[in-house]
């Protein structure tokens, strides 16, 4: 295969991957989850 297969293989799932990241956090079911977990005080050391 020529690795301009390879190349766009590779850029079309990180679209893919990333487009799918940005579903699953503005996801309603997950709006809770994340809104709690923003509630929650930074760990400092």
């Amino acid at each position: 295969m020529d690795i301009g297969i390879w190349r766009s293989a590779v850029t079309v799932l990180s679209l893919c991957l990333f487009v799918g990241i940005v579903v699953w956090v503005y996801a309603r079911k997950n709006k809770d989850h994340f809104e709690e977990a923003g509630k929650l005080p930074p760990d400092d050391e």
